[in-house]
């Protein structure tokens, strides 16, 4: 069935659009000249070097040094990029420095509010770099912070790539276990944290957690305590400890450090929900450069946008907002759960400052949606003019939900990409039509394609998503791992020298593309493979569901069993009426075939910290293996979630 088109950019949108600006620029400087977006894309993903130059030089990254060569070597892993070159991320983000605008805006959900204007937040990043440099942290260092969504953690983590050392960060709504997990393998030498943070109108004091964390790294040698909860905590409560306040505030000139372009700017971690995070460290240059991409030519955010992509710091889509400043956009900060008191809250937060760009993960949308919230009705939207979503598939009713109870003038755009190389493979173009379910394109420089089991490149089929290229924020390595095998392990080995990014996909005719959900997840019913994220529309389309999890269980000599477990709005209980209601909703949108074995009622969906349903250790639970080998209760967003699936995976091993 053809797609339907919802949106069509105006030629007042599609000539003001940065990626406009950028092509005009080709072609008064290079000569060049493409036809449409897909020739554009075909040359950047060809054409490595003199794209990627192209980027340097259209956003005037500075080096300190001359470059040598833009790409040493073409080879996954082990490109070289921009050799020769020595820069840091902050001297980009502060050529934006004035007193007339705003760099920071904060809100948290007691109401607390605060703004801090560019110069303002330079003078801080100044202060806070200078401290540290006192301390003795130096290129290389690794700084780690426990910290909630605040503009202190902005200023902090500039701090630290200003003075070139290697940053990394766990929200305070992580255990300690996890913490641990990860920080214990880059052996931190600064640690800092806050005392607690507010959600969902609770407070959540984590002070002990913080000394359980001091006890167990024996690297660190001083805490920064930053106060969230209790202005006047006493900081003498905790060993070789420093105030926030005795750091900052001091008047000195902004340094940094230039470094190597491949010098690291940060360490992030796979979710850890399977096993050891793996600790993926990315470049100073590498992220310069897809974020300077991302932002301005997909996300089409410049110095008069005020930014905000709702995330907790422990999501990649933290760093990914950050990325705001390097454009000079106004980053809008929101600390709390989106849903508290209502899920009205971040639209009158988005009315309050003015908001140009809202970003969240798809579960923040299809909340809204169930909730039957009315976005326009409840706050002023004028100012909004782009929504991004990413984290999950983006069903279909979302969509027409956001076009019906937003607005016809906003434009959607849907991104997919990952921790692992800190960027979107897939991604919105303003200049570009929405078609329902799609994602608008490929991005720049993602030689992204659906690969069919003979590895070659299908258009219109669903297929593994892979990457024939490099990309510049590619991991540069993952800590500890000094021979590269787990890094070839996570990503190369079932196609050497390509990127398995372990989605299935499909690129439609036009360019646009489609997710279904993990390949490490499939269902595959009487020969037929889909993803997961197709039942899972066709069941959520149906009001009374909430949530819902599938699972399709292959026993070795057992027939497959594959159960569905859904949330239900309060109210509807799982009777017969209701369990014909969703078999029909599947045998309608996908074949008979796809009809569970059972249907359960379940309160939550195992997810993890950033909102992702946990269907492998699900799926590896209920076939046997034991649960404190398939999941990290403490990497997860609600662990008590497990308990009942703990208890089915009994009854079913015994059948």
């Amino acid at each position: 069935m053809e797609a339907q088109k919802i949106w069509e950019p105006s030629e007042a949108r599609k000539s003001g659009a940065q990626l406009t600006a950028y092509t005009q620029w080709l072609g008064a400087r290079r000569g060049l000249r493409f036809a449409d977006y897909s020739a554009l894309w075909q040359w950047s993903v060809t054409e490595l070097e003199p794209f990627w130059q192209s980027l340097w030089d259209y956003f005037d990254v500075r080096s300190a040094t001359p470059v040598e060569r833009v790409l040493g070597s073409r080879s996954m892993p082990g490109a070289r990029w921009f050799e020769g070159a020595s820069v840091n991320y902050v001297d980009q983000v502060f050529r934006h420095s004035t007193a007339a605008r705003d760099a920071l805006v904060f809100e948290n959900e007691s109401g607390h509010a605060t703004r801090m204007s560019w110069a303002e937040l330079e003078r801080e990043v100044a202060s806070l770099a200078a401290s540290l440099r006192g301390l003795g942290i130096a290129p290389g260092d690794r700084v780690v912070a426990y910290l909630p969504n605040i503009p202190e953690t902005v200023v902090a983590f500039l701090a630290c790539a200003s003075v070139g050392a290697i940053w990394s960060i766990c929200s305070p709504d992580m255990g300690p276990v996890s913490v641990l997990d990860r920080f214990r393998q880059i052996e931190p030498r600064l640690l800092i944290a806050c005392d607690g943070y507010r959600y969902g109108g609770k407070e959540h004091d984590r002070r002990a957690v913080v000394r359980e964390l001091l006890h167990e790294l024996k690297s660190v040698e001083n805490l920064v305590l930053v106060p969230c909860l209790d202005p006047h905590v006493d900081a003498s409560d905790f060993r070789d400890t420093l105030t926030w306040s005795s750091l900052t505030g001091d008047e000195v000139p902004l340094s940094y450090e230039w470094l190597p372009f491949d010098h690291p700017l940060w360490v992030v971690y796979s979710s850890g929900t399977t096993g050891m995070p793996k600790p993926i460290v990315h470049g100073h240059g590498g992220i310069l450069l897809e974020g300077l991409k991302g932002t301005a030519l997909h996300n089409d955010l410049g110095p008069e946008d005020r930014f905000c992509w709702y995330s907790s710091t422990g999501w990649i889509m933290w760093n990914s907002q950050v990325s705001g400043l390097l454009v000079g956009a106004t980053l809008c900060l929101y600390d709390g759960n989106p849903g508290w008191p209502d899920w009205a809250r971040m639209w009158r937060f988005v009315e309050h400052n003015q908001v140009t760009f809202f970003g969240a993960g798809a579960a923040f949308y299809a909340a809204c949606l169930k909730a039957g919230i009315e976005p326009r009705t409840l706050a002023d939207l004028s100012a909004l003019r782009a929504l991004g979503s990413t984290g999950s598939p983006l069903s279909p009713e979302c969509y027409q939900w956001i076009y019906e109870r937003i607005g016809s003038e906003v434009w959607l755009a849907v991104i997919a990409g990952g921790t692992d190389f800190a960027g979107a493979f897939l991604a919105g173009n303003p200049t570009l039509p929405i078609y329902v379910g799609e994602m608008q394109c490929r991005s720049l420089g993602a030689a992204v394609y659906a690969f069919d089991d003979a590895g070659r490149a299908v258009t219109d089929e669903v297929g593994e998503l892979v990457c024939t290229e490099p990309l510049p924020s590619m991991p540069l390595y993952f800590w500890s791992d000094p021979a590269g095998q787990r890094y070839r392990e996570s990503y190369f080995e079932a196609y050497p020298g390509v990127w398995r990014h372990g989605d299935w996909l499909r690129i439609t005719p036009r360019g646009g593309a489609i997710i279904y959900g993990r390949s490490d997840a499939t269902i595959n019913r009487h020969g037929i493979r889909m993803g997961t994220s197709e039942l899972y529309r066709a069941v959520e389309a149906l009001p009374e569901v909430l949530d819902s999890l599938v699972v399709d269980l292959e026993y070795l000599g057992r027939e497959s069993y594959m159960p569905l477990f859904v949330v239900l709005r309060p109210g509807h209980e799982l009777d017969d009426a209701m369990r014909e209601r969703i078999t029909s909703g599947i045998r309608s949108a996908l074949s008979a075939r796809h009809v569970p074995n059972e249907i359960y009622a379940i309160l939550e969906v195992p997810r993890t910290l950033s909102g992702k349903k946990l269907e492998l250790p699900i799926k590896r639970l209920l076939l046997g293996q034991p649960v404190e080998k398939v999941v990290n209760r403490d990497a997860m967003g609600n662990p008590a979630s497990l308990d009942w699936f703990v208890d089915f995976a009994q009854r079913l091993n015994r059948v």
